[in-house]
């Protein structure tokens, strides 16, 4: 299989036994660690810069379009004639 080839591996033992040891070479390299269970792969533990960016990001951003969606397909018509003059209103009505 390619992760065997391109990924660090360690068992489930070795990782109780040297957690930490493990943990700073992670954060070092900052290369993914493939975890095994009975010498099958179990997981992979990567840093949590590759998880912020690979998954929490992705979801912010996901949001972030669909509210752009949501709020172009509302096609809401703002008094004054254009979007400018319609936020100088709005600021104006909050003063």
């Amino acid at each position: 299989m390619l992760h065997d080839q391109c990924m660090k591996k360690v068992n489930a033992l070795q990782l109780r036994q040297s957690l930490g040891r493990i943990l700073r070479s992670l954060r070092k390299d900052g290369e993914p660690i493939l975890i095994e269970r009975r010498r099958e792969p179990a997981a992979v533990l990567i840093s949590l810069e590759a998880y912020q960016l690979r998954f929490v990001d992705r979801e912010a951003d996901e949001k972030r379009r669909a509210l752009v969606r949501e709020i172009t397909e509302a096609k809401l018509t703002l008094p004054g004639s254009n979007a400018v003059e319609a936020i100088r209103e709005l600021r104006s009505k909050g003063r």
